[in-house]
């Protein structure tokens, strides 16, 4: 029997969560296809994610965020797949929340939902330097035409032609972020969100931190005014 859709997990030396994040996938009954594409870890998250019964794609060395997203992508292609969604392996997402985002996009609403902690009111909380960040990057895609109140966040769902769009080369190996869901939009695709309740990671993000979020500010703002000056599509 086919899957609903695939649900991918990048994940990089989650093995301190990845077993709770998987059973909490199993209890939800999302129906999905779940795949773990475990970006070079040394801690034994594969071996756990193999024990839950999830499929387990493992590069040989850490690649990137990007990388493995796009690991996911390609997969889901090749298993025929109509609909995706990711989510983070740190038990940030809630799994009962992939029902609200595919939901638009299997009645053919969207073509690309975006869970978001900002749309409605929650209990989230986002360190103040982040929020500042997330304020700069939700103007810059405003200013673009898209209204999305949580640009940054990485629980999404897609259909197959944002699958196909995003196994294209510009998509990022690092940081697919505010510039990629910008660049979805200026190619064309529907891009929409939904409220969803989010969890406070159990540790630091191992793409922003030190000298990387520097780096990921400089890059995002370079790479979002190139998406932005591109011409939109109908």
């Amino acid at each position: 029997m086919k899957a609903r859709a695939v649900l991918i997990i990048p994940a990089f030396n989650e093995s301190a969560s990845i077993e709770r994040v998987l059973q909490g996938i199993a209890e939800a009954q999302t129906g999905c296809e779940i795949v773990v594409i475990d970006d070079g870890s040394s801690d034994g998250t594969s071996e756990k994610a193999a024990a839950e019964g999830a499929k387990v794609i493992r590069h040989p060395f850490n690649l990137g965020y990007g990388a493995a997203l796009q690991t996911g992508y390609k997969y889901a292609l090749s298993r025929g797949a109509s609909f995706l969604v990711q989510m983070d392996a740190d038990g940030q997402h809630d799994p009962r929340e992939v029902e609200k985002l595919l939901a638009p996009i299997e009645a053919g609403e969207f073509d690309l939902v975006v869970g978001s902690r900002f749309l409605e009111p929650t209990e989230y909380k986002m360190e103040p330097i982040r929020n500042v960040g997330r304020w700069l990057f939700r103007s810059l895609v405003r200013l673009a035409g898209l209204k999305v109140s949580d640009p940054t966040s990485g629980f999404q769902a897609m259909n197959l032609r944002a699958l196909e769009d995003y196994v294209d080369d510009f998509f990022p190996t690092d940081y697919p972020d505010v510039d990629v869901l910008l660049t979805a939009y200026r190619h064309g695709l529907r891009v929409g969100e939904c409220s969803v309740h989010m969890l406070k990671a159990t540790r630091e993000s191992t793409l922003h931190g030190g000298v990387r979020s520097i780096y990921y500010v400089y890059k995002m703002l370079l790479s979002t005014l190139s998406a932005s000056a591109e011409k939109r599509k109908s």
